[in-house]
């Protein structure tokens, strides 16, 4: 087996978030199928992501893995629409051992290099093309590369870190934004907004700004919170945390702009976290204003023992292996 890591964005607008659901179009399923049909495989394989991203946000900077037959690359040599050798970049991020997930030297723990094929990189990059002739317009496979040694795309990361956009010129937002950029009603104020957000940061039971799921732990930690305006535009807040639980960031949003507006005290958002409980007051802001922007890892020597120690960390907290992140 060889593990694979893809760089993918996508507009969330016309799907039903991230995870595979029957009947219904999600990001996972189009790609496991896109891959299952290019690569001629009996079964879609199946991927696992770094953020589960719920319906309408969208995607910049997600990852995932899937773990293939080395015998499946084969299919890539078929009929390449290639008469050239791929150039270092083409959607597989670099020259093999100088980017991230590297080259053959990357190969997944128990698979020697000898064992893929030496034209790896350009049957990867190979697959990039077709993924971009067979998906749809609005979700987009970056680049494929072998993941290294202990890469769990989920499991390995050191953060996620979103941006919500937010308008609130008085006569309504850019219209030909109105997919990323939510509109709010009333003026904000960044600074109040900020000086609320500053409270929140650090490790807490986030379970006031999470929507309840069985087995699932609320315990996060928020490393950046934080609010400013795009060049006397949309309000922009990054949002970093080492994980996210169900709808938390929507919800800390929701906080702030009440906050930003005059209706609710700077005080208010730290005074609700502190309950550890759902406050009706909450209001979760929509979905399409969040972009998940960006993953980070470790450096690759450290990817096994990351993904090691936040597994036992989720499961101790959570009583199981059970979700941990979602937005």
């Amino acid at each position: 087996m060889v593990r694979l890591r893809l760089d993918l964005g996508y507009d969330g607008t016309d799907f039903s978030g991230w995870a595979r659901q029957p009947g219904r179009r999600t990001v996972q399923g189009e790609i496991e199928q896109a891959l299952g049909r290019i690569l001629r495989l009996a079964e879609p394989p199946a991927l696992t992501v770094a953020g589960r991203t719920d319906a309408g946000v969208h995607a910049r900077g997600q990852v995932a893995h899937v773990d293939l037959p080395v015998a499946a690359l084969a299919e890539l040599d078929r009929n390449r629409r290639t008469t050239r050798p791929a150039q270092p970049g083409a959607g597989v991020g670099g020259a093999a051992g100088d980017r991230p997930g590297g080259g053959l030297d990357g190969a997944p723990e128990g698979v020697p290099a000898e064992g893929l094929p030496p034209d790896v990189d350009e049957r990867l990059a190979t697959l990039v093309r077709r993924l971009g002739g067979v998906l749809e317009p609005d979700v987009r496979v970056h680049r494929v590369c072998v993941a290294p040694d202990g890469f769990d795309a989920r499991f390995s990361a050191l953060f996620r870190r979103y941006a919500y956009r937010v308008s609130d010129a008085p006569g309504g937002g850019d219209p030909l934004r109105r997919r990323e950029v939510v509109w709010h009603n009333r003026p904000l104020e960044p600074d109040a907004m900020n000086a609320a957000a500053a409270r929140l940061l650090g490790e807490h039971d986030f379970a006031a700004f999470c929507k309840k799921r069985d087995g699932a732990t609320t315990i996060r930690e928020l490393q950046r919170l934080r609010w400013v305006r795009d060049d006397g535009g949309p309000l922009v807040a990054t949002v970093v945390a080492d994980a996210f639980c169900h709808s938390m960031v929507r919800a800390l949003v929701g906080a702030l702009l009440a906050v930003g507006d005059g209706r609710r005290p700077v005080e208010w958002p730290a005074q609700v976290l502190g309950r550890a409980v759902r406050d009706s007051g909450v209001h979760v802001a929509p979905a399409h204003g969040l972009c998940l922007e960006e993953v980070g890892y470790p450096p690759e020597a450290e990817l096994a023992a990351r993904a090691a120690a936040t597994r036992r960390v989720r499961t101790a907290s959570a009583g199981g292996d059970a979700p941990f992140e979602d937005e």
